[in-house]
């Protein structure tokens, strides 16, 4: 077995104009003062990293790791959420995405796609311009506004829909697969690829391409009310990250799943700091370790109460506290007979 890496943290909801969250350095000294290891870097921040840049200049990203180790962590992954939302966006949703990409692109659905295409294969160069081995990002959705339908889906249209979906995302995979970098899909609701059904329905289509991989995220299931320990059951073997984020579901008579349109604070189901929520987290570490996972423990702070600095510096003892120092020995091993076969052959009698 191997020992999960971590603590991590996700810099995407703690970046901002304001010191020091508004450089690279500053948020990495301020994040490995509380006892971070490793940083997850949203590459659609230009405050913390231009991405065309790290993937055409290897200087360029030595740099960029350089800040990081001078702070004393490591670079776990890079993340093209945003981007990655745009490799597939319905029509109906295409201004509300107009904030993922460049200002000239807005309306532009063709534009913004190709652009997110791109940018993802720019990803996948500087992932390993940085030395990494797993990249995070959203799958996009061109069916999610039939999740729940009303009136009945059209026969065919969820094949069709994976299909386009896997035609747009494997020139992307065989990029990833080029310099050896693992995509991890980060599964929620909202994308085309929000749990394991899904998950296997788009493996399907890219022909189980080993580079489509699953960022796990046990707070969206929770929401879903999906067994997410059962789910490391089933898919550990594609399961190369994790975020540690906590949730809770409390429906009502008032409200369950979909939540009534109702504010983060007021819906049944919410996200919650670490250690606030639902999540069995020893479960979780339990099981990951189980099946060998070596990736990092990279904590992904959202909630809707606690205020952001005060889930930091929470996340990261909490997340300390839950690695397993896996063990290399059996607890039974005092009152072992040692190795000899004939010996295993006369207890059998044969």
């Amino acid at each position: 077995m191997k020992s999960i890496k971590g603590p991590a943290i996700f810099l995407a909801q703690f970046a901002d104009d304001k010191a020091p969250f508004n450089n690279l350095k500053n948020i990495c000294e301020y994040m490995a003062e509380l006892g971070y290891k490793g940083v997850q870097i949203p590459s659609w921040d230009s405050r913390m990293i231009d991405l065309q840049k790290a993937a055409e200049s290897k200087t360029y990203a030595d740099e960029v790791a350089g800040i990081v180790k001078d702070s004393g962590m490591v670079i776990t992954e890079l993340s093209t959420h945003l981007q990655g939302q745009l490799v597939a966006v319905h029509p109906a949703y295409n201004e509300l995405f107009d904030g993922f990409a460049p200002a000239n692109l807005k309306g532009d659905l063709k534009g913004k796609t190709e652009w997110a295409t791109q940018q993802l294969k720019y990803a996948a160069k500087a992932s390993a311009n940085l030395g990494l081995t797993a990249h995070a990002t959203f799958s996009g959705a061109l069916m999610w506004h039939t999740v729940y339908p009303w009136p009945q889906r059209p026969a065919g249209l969820v094949d069709t829909g994976f299909g386009e979906l896997a035609k747009r995302w494997t020139p992307i995979l065989d990029e990833f697969d080029k310099y050896g970098v693992d995509v991890c899909y980060e599964l929620h609701p909202g994308e085309d690829l929000h749990d394991g059904i899904t998950f296997e329905m788009f493996l399907d289509k890219v022909n189980h391409h080993k580079r489509a991989n699953i960022l796990y995220d046990p707070s969206h299931f929770v929401l879903q009310c999906l067994d997410y320990l059962q789910f490391i059951d089933f898919y550990n073997e594609r399961i190369k990250m994790f975020h540690v984020k906590d949730a809770e579901f409390n429906p009502t008579g008032k409200q369950g799943v979909y939540g009534g349109f109702q504010g983060w604070v007021e819906r049944a189901g919410r996200f919650r700091s670490l250690g606030d929520g639902q999540v069995d987290f020893g479960g979780i570490f339990s099981k990951l370790s189980q099946y060998n996972f070596d990736g990092w423990a990279v904590l992904e702070w959202e909630c809707a109460i606690k205020h952001p600095e005060q889930g930091a510096a929470e996340g990261a003892p909490f997340i300390d506290a839950h690695i397993i120092r896996v063990t290399e020995k059996a607890f039974d091993d005092f009152a072992g007979t040692g190795a000899d076969e004939a010996f295993n052959k006369k207890i059998l009698g044969i």
